[in-house]
């Protein structure tokens, strides 16, 4: 019940949702005008005398968190008439009513040396009640954004009833230096840009990395040798290999299956471009299709059973499905335009892509069949479409017009609302978002 309440003050919609006299209310946060829940979030209360500033600098992670998804507003604490300043003082939910909070998150953090431990509640400001059981985070002072990001993704879920995002990683092409002379190197970020670390130095040029379901391993494409040759890189260890170099042969646009056992890449041998599968245990390959066509940046769905990819040949560039051992392929984009990179979201209901048509390039989203085409963006250049670990926002590349330009990462809510910018330290490109980390 207190769930039903909270969801129906963050969503304004019609007709998107739908209140049975006795069940639960169910909102498909999927169309409409959203006005954000607003949140009081104090400093979590320090404990002991090593806890410092840590309350405050968690408090202001998590309420970037949850403000960041345009479904949360904060109240300033210049607002509040209550503080909190002990985890076991009873609320006084009437001033916090007042300022009209309808949802409070309270705290307390301790650290012992290189320890932090943090315990929080959320709470139903106009019922009066907790939502849900108090939790208790532990970690170390490096990883105290990891905390947080968990708290954010937990006072999320409880109030949306959706799997939070915010604890995951994404690793993208870091770019530096003019467009005519640009340099690209392999990096992974936590999903809000922070704690960017570099997995490659910028001697060659990398393209299209690609996370494994477990967020363990990447794959990306090098031009090392001076031809396009697919790696996977060990994210703990940074350890590569080569995983496919036929002779003669260009290899790109690597993906992996949801089992990490499999990997389906383009192949270019001769003037002909198929995409192949991979066994990467024992190294056996196996290809996919066998057209005059380009086809390339294949992309499986959750259950691994079918794979998307984009063809030319029908003419254009089209988006098609196939089964994943391969044979007979369907066409599923229709409208006006040409259509690439497509990516299968996690929830398996909808396909992203990438779409050039009328001198503009959009972010857009469909049905798995075609139907229900929806635009996201639309810019001088948009690409590279990635999804969040929930299928609930989509982050992409965006490049500036002009001799200049720089790509900058964005994301965008399925709906179409909320693009932000992504804090990155340089320019970057082709992002794929990581699973939650465990």
């Amino acid at each position: 019940m207190m769930v039903r309440m909270l969801c129906l003050m963050v969503l304004c919609l019609a007709p998107a949702w739908v209140a049975a006299q006795d069940g639960p209310l169910r909102i498909e946060i999927t169309e409409g005008v959203i006005e954000p829940l607003p949140v009081a979030i104090p400093d979590l209360v320090p404990e002991g005398a090593g806890a410092g500033d840590w309350g405050q600098r968690i408090a202001r992670v998590v309420a970037e968190d949850l403000t960041g998804t345009g479904l949360f507003r904060e109240i300033p604490s210049s607002a509040f008439i209550s503080q909190v300043s002990s985890f076991a003082a009873p609320v006084q939910y009437a001033d916090w009513k007042a300022i009209n909070a309808q949802a409070l998150v309270a705290g307390a953090v301790s650290v012992n040396g290189n320890q932090i431990n943090v315990k929080f509640r959320l709470y139903d400001v106009f019922s009066g009640a907790e939502l849900g059981d108090g939790l208790q985070l532990a970690g170390t002072t490096d990883g105290w954004r990891r905390i947080a990001h968990k708290m954010a993704d937990v006072v999320y879920s409880r109030i949306t009833g959706e799997t939070g995002y915010f604890d995951s990683r994404v690793v993208f092409v870091s770019e530096t230096g003019p467009k005519a002379e640009r340099r690209k190197r392999l990096a992974i970020m936590d999903y809000d840009g922070a704690n960017v670390q570099y997995l490659t130095g910028s001697e060659s040029i990398v393209l299209a990395p690609r996370f494994s379901t477990t967020g363990d391993r990447v794959l990306y494409t090098s031009y090392e040798t001076g031809f396009p040759r697919i790696y996977v890189l060990d994210v703990g260890s940074v350890q590569r290999r080569v995983l496919e170099s036929q002779q003669g042969t260009m290899s790109f646009a690597p993906r992996f299956a949801p089992d990490g056992q499999t990997v389906v890449y383009s192949l270019t041998q001769g003037a002909n471009t198929d995409i192949w599968s991979m066994n990467i245990g024992s190294g056996q390959s196996q290809r996919l299709t066998s057209t005059p066509a380009i086809e390339t940046a294949p992309s499986f769905n959750p259950d691994g059973t079918q794979i998307v990819f984009e063809s030319d040949r029908s003419g254009t560039q089209q988006l098609y499905v196939m089964p994943a051992g391969g044979g007979e392929a369907q066409r599923i984009s229709f409208g006006e335009g040409r259509y690439g990179t497509p990516v299968w979201s996690p929830r398996g209901d909808l396909i992203a892509f990438t779409k050039q048509s009328k001198g503009r390039f959009h972010i857009g989203v469909m049905r798995t069949d075609g139907s229900e085409e929806r635009l996201l963006t639309a810019s001088f250049l948009d690409e590279g479409p990635t999804w969040s670990p929930n299928g609930r926002v989509i982050m992409f590349a965006r490049e500036t017009q002009g001799a200049a330009g720089r790509s900058t990462l964005y994301s965008v809510d399925i709906t179409g609302r909320n693009l932000r910018p992504v804090r990155t330290p340089e320019g970057g490109s082709d992002p794929s978002w990581g699973p939650l980390q465990r």
